[in-house]
């Protein structure tokens, strides 16, 4: 047999190469890792894909994850390669577990999961903790085995504790030495390979013990030397989440401070209201302005509604905080669905106010906002649907509404509270803003939320609710790849990834659009300690690759672990 000319052939496919620019039918070789030919190619290969009546499309890029710890523990980090993702950005909004002293350990679990819900136990569990500084962090994810690449920023709330012990979790103001120490630890991390530095300002960003995170409502000079240390290295994106709550004309200023300040690119979260006045337009305005004069700043939008899914196996749902629920929270759902039958308990839960707790848990009672999440997942719902608005069709509340969801279902039914990103009930004002040219879809929270968000799997969205389905928010299929690869690639400072070009990265993916399809969330339980969490599929993908490996093929893993860790520009790779 003739040796052969290449390690992949991937024959008539239609390419979106990620640039945005036209559909070209042809065939893609691969040697090396790397695409040797894109076109007509003569030549043949090891192993073959057959793509026709297929698209072939880069690797997307999630800019928005929480795989710090997963990565460490797993070898899949799943949701995100489940739907077409080849590199996942990790340590979003401040928090993750590097630097760290062994004494704050503790304390970083404590913001862990309450920012992130992800349980105590899980954590403890599952990190061995060997290491300190954030360059020995990174050292340990480079020599993990992971499916996909990774990239991780410096997070905030750590290096704060590190530097300034409990007056940083106590949110103490930072003293000169204390910026001093922090500027200098951000340059070393930079050097090391971090992407950036990112932090969380929200409101209702809390501890698991109801705390504000060490890092809310830090002064903004504090913010401006540490970033100050990625102009010192010379590399580095800037990520945060802004407190909208406060206001977008005070907030904003801290973007526009800390590029002047640091020089550095800037991205941060942009979400609009259900039915506030539509703020986020005054943004894209901000946002404009910062580029044209000089700055780099993009925001991150989710591609559909902002928010959560509850259920009684999850860590919200509309009862969870009602006094009586406390009587039977303890047991297994079967038996809290008997309980459910008993008339006496049922009067209490649809009457009783919720107890003080958590925030995110009073979002499972916003009635107008709540809808069924069934098979197939619809994540555009009309408002008829909500609990309010079925309360209303019955003339009954809306307490009842869920109450009776929760008991047909044998206590198994799913609600998505659509706490934003839906405004006046349809997905408008998602659609314009993704369409803006310093927007990429983002804000899928990979690796975090375990028991309350699954949104990892908006690129699968993206492509079956505005690709598929015609609309007049019907996007192209090459504007959307665009959005999913190189667009989102750049706003986080990659540039060796994100299109398919000779030479370029054999990150990839053949999608049978026509067959792709989100299956409805499902509890797995396969953390660390015997942890939950919130797992979504999907059909269609029958080839992802990395640095020219096949990760999965029709929507199951190979094996196959070539994912490494991508250090910042202008440092090496791992």
């Amino acid at each position: 047999m003739a040796e052969a000319d290449y390690d992949w052939v991937i024959r008539g496919g239609t390419i979106a190469d990620g640039s945005g620019g036209d559909l070209i039918d042809g065939d893609i070789a691969i040697a090396g890792g790397r695409i040797a030919a894109i076109g007509q190619v003569s030549g043949s290969g090891r192993e073959k894909i057959d793509a026709r009546g297929r698209i072939v499309t880069p690797g997307f890029i999630d800019v928005h994850t929480h795989y710090d710890g997963q990565c460490i523990w797993a070898e899949e980090l799943s949701p995100s390669s489940s739907h077409g993702v080849t590199t996942a950005v990790m340590g979003n909004c401040g928090v993750g577990f590097a630097p760290c002293r062994r004494a704050d350990h503790e304390m970083l679990i404590n913001v862990m999961e309450g920012v992130e819900d992800i349980p105590g136990i899980v954590m403890t569990e599952g990190l061995d903790w060997d290491w300190e500084t954030f360059p020995e962090y990174l050292d340990k994810v480079a020599a993990g085995k992971r499916d996909i690449d990774v990239a991780a920023y410096l997070p905030h709330s750590p290096l704060r504790v590190y530097a300034m012990g409990e007056r940083g979790a106590a949110r103490a103001v930072a003293t000169d030495n204390d910026l001093a120490m922090m500027r200098q630890l951000t340059a070393d991390a930079m050097r090391a390979g971090a992407i950036g530095f990112a932090t969380s300002r929200l409101s209702i960003h809390k501890t698991a013990s109801g705390d504000a995170i060490p890092t809310f409502d830090t002064d903004i000079a504090e913010l401006e030397a540490i970033t100050s240390g990625m102009k010192d290295a010379g590399a580095g994106t800037f990520q945060v989440v802004l407190d909208a709550f406060v206001g977008w004309d005070k907030e904003y200023k801290v973007i526009e401070r800390v590029i002047a300040a640091s020089g550095r690119p800037a991205t941060f979260t942009l979400a609009s209201g259900n039915d506030a006045p539509p703020r986020w337009r005054r943004v894209l305005e901000m946002l404009e302005a910062t580029n044209a004069a000089g700055g780099v700043a993009h925001a991150q939008v989710m591609p559909r509604p902002i928010g959560l899914i509850a259920g009684l196996e999850l860590t919200v749902h509309p009862f969870v905080l009602c006094p009586s629920w406390a009587k039977i929270a303890h047991l297994s759902i079967p038996e809290q669905v008997a309980a459910m039958r008993d008339p006496s308990l049922r009067a209490a839960l649809l009457t009783e106010d919720f107890a003080p707790g958590h925030p995110f848990n009073e979002l499972a009672r916003n009635w107008r906002w709540l809808f069924p999440l069934d098979d197939p997942p619809n994540y555009a719902p009309p408002a008829a649907m909500s609990m309010a608005g079925q309360a209303a069709a019955r003339g009954c509340t809306p307490q009842e509404v869920a109450y009776d969801r929760l008991l047909a279902t044998e206590g198994r039914g799913l609600f998505l509270a659509a706490l934003g990103n839906y405004e006046n009930a349809t997905l408008d004002s998602a659609h314009e803003m993704l369409r803006h040219p310093y927007c990429v879809p983002g804000l899928g929270d990979g690796g975090a939320h375990y028991g309350a968000i699954c949104d990892a799997s908006y690129s699968t969205y993206l492509l079956t609710q505005f690709v598929q389905q015609e609309s007049p928010l019907q996007l192209g299929l090459a504007e959307t790849v665009h959005m999913l690869s190189a667009k989102a690639a750049r706003a986080v400072g990659f540039t060796d990834r994100g299109t398919l070009h000779v030479g370029g990265r054999a990150d990839l993916n053949v999608i049978d659009l026509d067959g792709l399809r989100l299956r409805l969330p499902e509890v797995v339980r396969d953390l660390p300690a015997g942890g939950r969490r919130l797992h979504q599929r999907a059909t269609g993908y029958e080839a992802t690759m990395v640095a020219g490996e096949v990760i999965r093929r029709f929507d199951q893993s190979t094996g196959a672990r070539p994912g490494q860790l991508v250090r910042g520009a202008g440092y090496r790779a791992a």
